[in-house]
């Protein structure tokens, strides 16, 4: 039986009004509510868990396809990114405790500005909300060193943001478990682990590289990763210099004791 759409006021004979696609008015009751949470939850967590599987197994490969139009059972790359952040810094934060690590990791490393080591030791502690907010600087990293490949600014955005989704499983999987264990061990093994999780980071940019320009060489790839990693070591340069400025900024507003040395306990 036809009925005039609540959106459009167009004729609706089927399920779904042809004009606006509203599907057929349904009084809310019990069994609307339920189907509503059970499509919502299975549906959002069929694609999470099916984006996530797939991007351990070929990250470039699931970037490649999503950029490609290939996206109906993907979850959306750039919420993803979201999500795996927040739970990465929960889990950095709330279980592993990296806030008192870093701090006891940056006193062994003499760094004994209260300011400095507040700066360096929240950026540690939440370094895949930090990398969040860099995607955009990453892309423009990625598109230039891939600038003859034909993607675009945005769809190197993408990209990016299966990178860091790619980079934050792999930490949560290796990485994390070895910080929990030995989170009340020497300063040293913090250092190991976080330099562990610096290296491993070319490594994975080849392989998401690679599977995702399937048709160009690993030295093509391994040249272009090289760029790459040039330009983010000069945007690091850049960033230091920023905050030396801002220490410098901090000083003359504070006064010279606002770097005030922490003393030995």
């Amino acid at each position: 039986m036809a009925e005039q759409c609540k959106n459009c006021n167009e004729l609706i004979t089927g399920n779904f009004c042809i004009n606006c696609g509203q599907k057929k008015y349904k009084r809310i009751d019990r069994k609307y509510v339920m189907e509503e949470v059970q499509y919502t939850f299975l549906h959002t967590n069929k694609g999470f868990l099916y984006s996530a599987k797939t991007i351990l197994k070929n990250p470039g490969k699931t970037a490649r396809e999503f950029i490609d139009g290939n996206r109906v059972r993907h979850y959306k790359p750039i919420l993803l990114t979201f999500v795996l952040s927040g739970i990465s810094a929960f889990i950095s934060y709330k279980v592993i405790g990296m806030e008192a690590m870093m701090r006891d990791y940056y006193s062994v490393m003499h760094m004994n500005s209260v300011f400095m080591q507040k700066v360096m030791t929240t950026i540690s502690s939440y370094m895949s909300l930090f990398m969040m907010v860099l995607i955009p600087l990453f892309a423009i990293a990625t598109k230039i060193a891939f600038r003859k490949s034909g993607h675009n600014y945005y769809e190197h955005v993408v990209m990016n943001a299966y990178i860091l989704s790619y980079y934050t499983l792999i930490s949560m999987i290796l990485v994390y478990p070895l910080m929990f264990i030995f989170r009340h061990s020497s300063s040293d093994i913090t250092y190991y682990l976080m330099q562990a999780s610096v290296w491993i980071i070319p490594l994975l940019l080849v392989w998401f590289f690679k599977g995702f320009y399937a048709e160009k060489s690993w030295m093509t790839i391994i040249l272009r990763v090289l760029i790459i990693v040039g330009l983010t070591l000069l945007g690091y340069l850049i960033f230091i210099l920023l905050v030396g400025i801002t220490v410098m900024v901090y000083v003359m507003i504070n006064g010279p004791e606002a770097l005030k040395v922490i003393q030995p306990t």
